[in-house]
Formats: structure tokens, C-alpha cells, sequence
């Protein structure tokens, strides 16, 4: 029973008209990447007939600018020098189709298919999720959002408020829960997140729950502390469940650019991530995070936000994220 089989139209099931609304709103979700990166892009090659080394250089500079990150920058241009020396010619009118091309192809390469992803619970048992990611990123609402869409779909689901030093992180998520219609379980401001987690899946296993959603405490001030919080959280469900967590979800606030790429450093090192949640797409022109933390980390995106309603958290697909940002590449 893998997590993303729990919800969701298949897309085979999914209409033309769905399809293209949900192309049309990715698309206006990520409006001020598309047009941040295509203006720069636009002043690179004005003037310009032919792919150089000083069209490289601009390009270089634009893909930095627009957060795709160095690493990922860097595997980019190689590529297309290559192809500019094995064409010999290239028209600079060409650059944006062939950037489309590179980004796509990284992002194709990048691991975690949806057939790959995470361990799959037993039958009969929840599937377990630990949402890990800095205060601020939008991991409350992640957790909130996901729970309604489950909830929406028939699922049972429990939420364990186990990010237990912030009040206003438990109050935030108990709105949530009661909205989504799922069962919260809390303990008192300053306990033992672990001891919440225990509880969590001891009641969702007794109440024969779909899926738990765990949240943690957001804290990056000192990364051995972080490591050893959750690794006892980890270690005190495997008591109940021995396979929890089936997932571990990183959220990244992509509006901060390179701030979330030492987020993911960061947590990366302190637990095992399985997947990434990339909030708050739509009010910024930072999108291209999206495509480097994708290369960089070989973490799978599984969700991006691109608004306040609850459907504006999507599953992330990487032709789509691409089409929205180049045109479906037919014209």
C-alpha cells in the first residue's frame, strides 16, 4: 500500500479538461519563475545569432540567479557546450528549446520514481509518515493540507503534534486536523516529542487507521540534537510499528532559494529523507530550486506548493513542472 496510491486520480482516469485545468494552474503557480527566468533569458541572447562561450557565460549567470544551483548550473552548460561543438552551429533562438531539453533530461535522471517510493506498509497496518523540516517551511500546513486530501479520499487519518516546544504549532495543527476531519493526538506544551509519536501510532493501530502524519519539531540550531530528537522519535515507533516510518518528508520553504538547499544539507545529514515537500512556489521567482535540490539530492520531490487552498499542494511531476515552465515542447 505505497502512500501515493492512498489518494489521488489516476491519470489515466483524469479527463482532458482536468488535465489542462491542472496544467493552467501549475502554470499560474509558477508564473514569476517562468518570467523571471525568461526575461533574463531574453537579455542573454538579445542581439545575439549564435550559441558562443559569451552566451554560455550569460546563460551560466542566469540559471544561478534564478536558484537552480552551482552544481546543477554547471552539469547544465557542459551539456549544451557539447552539443554546440557536436552541431557546430547553434542559433542563440534555439537556446530556450535546448535548456528545456537539458532540465528535462537532469530531472529525468534525478532518482525516486513514484514506483520507487519508500517502503510499503503491511497490510492492515497505518502508513507512517514523518514530516521533518525547519519552523517556517510550511510544514504544518503540508501536514494539514495532506491530511484533508486523504481524509477527502476515505482515508482514516491520525496526526501526532509531536513538535511539542511551539504552542502555536500544535494550536495551528489542531485547526487543521479538525478541518480535515482527522484525529489529533497531543500532549502537554514541552513533552517528550517521542512519547507523542508512541501514542500517535499506538491509538492509530488500536482505531485501525490509513495513515499517520507526524509532525516534528523545526529547530536547526544544533544538528547533533536534531539528529539524536529524531532518531529516538524513529526508534519509539519502530517499537509499535516496526517498518515506521515508511516515509520521512523533508518540506523546504522555496521562496528562501539557497537557504533551502542547506536545509536539505542539513536534515539530510541529521536523518535518512525519503522524499521532499517544496512550499510557497507561487509567491516567488525562486522556482528553480526545484530543479537543483532534484539533481543535487537525489531525493525525490513528491509535493509542491503553489497556493493557500488545500488541492494547491500537487503531487510533483517532472513533465508537467517542465511544460509549465517551456511549453509542452510541441510548437
Amino acid at each position: 500500500m505505497a502512500f501515493f496510491g492512498l489518494f489521488g486520480k489516476k491519470k489515466e482516469n483524469v479527463s482532458p479538461e482536468e488535465a489542462k485545468q491542472s496544467q493552467e494552474e501549475l502554470a499560474a503557480g509558477l508564473e514569476k519563475t517562468k518570467s523571471g527566468l525568461f526575461s533574463k533569458l531574453a537579455r542573454a541572447v538579445a542581439g545575439r545569432t549564435t550559441v558562443d562561450a559569451e552566451v554560455l557565460d550569460e546563460l551560466e549567470e542566469v540559471l544561478i540567479t534564478s536558484d537552480v544551483g552551482v552544481e546543477t548550473t554547471v552539469k547544465i552548460i557542459e551539456s549544451i557546450e557539447k552539443r554546440v561543438a557536436r552541431d557546430k552551429y547553434m542559433n542563440a533562438a534555439e537556446l530556450q528549446g535546448i535548456l528545456r531539453d537539458e532540465i528535462a533530461r537532469l530531472m529525468e535522471e534525478a532518482e525516486g520514481s513514484d514506483d520507487a517510493f519508500g517502503l510499503d506498509a503491511r497490510e492492515g497496518e497505518p502508513y507512517v509518515v514523518m514530516v521533518v523540516g525547519v519552523n517556517g517551511a510550511g510544514k504544518t500546513t503540508t501536514i494539514g493540507k495532506l491530511a484533508a486530501q486523504l481524509t477527502r479520499a476515505g482515508k482514516k487519518v491520525y496526526i501526532g503534534a509531536a513538535d511539542t516546544f511551539r504552542a502555536a504549532a500544535i494550536d495551528q495543527l489542531a485547526v487543521w486536523a479538525e478541518r480535515a476531519g482527522a484525529t489529533m493526538i497531543r500532549q502537554e506544551m514541552g513533552s517528550d516529542p517521542a512519547s507523542v509519536a508512541f501514542d500517535t501510532l499506538k491509538s492509530a493501530v488500536a482505531n485501525k487507521a490509513d495513515v499517520v502524519l507526524i509532525d516534528t519539531a523545526g529547530r536547526l540550531h544544533n544538528k547533533v540534537g536534531l539528529m539524536n530528537e529524531l532518531t529516538k522519535i524513529r526508534n519509539v515507533m519502530a517499537k509499535v510499528i516496526p517498518t515506521a516510518p515508511h516515509e520521512v518528508m523533508l518540506v523546504l520553504d522555496g521562496s528562501t532559494g539557497q537557504n533551502a538547499f542547506e536545509q536539505a544539507k542539513q536534515f539530510t545529514q541529521a536523518t535518512q529523507v525519503t522524499s521532499l515537500a517544496i512550499t510557497k512556489l507561487d509567491g516567488t521567482a525562486k522556482g528553480g530550486v526545484v530543479i537543483g535540490i532534484s539533481d543535487r539530492f537525489h531525493i525525490p520531490v513528491r509535493y509542491i506548493g503553489i497556493g493557500e487552498g488545500i488541492d494547491h499542494l500537487r503531487r510533483f511531476d517532472r513533465t508537467e513542472f517542465v511544460n509549465a515552465l517551456f511549453g509542452d515542447g510541441k510548437n
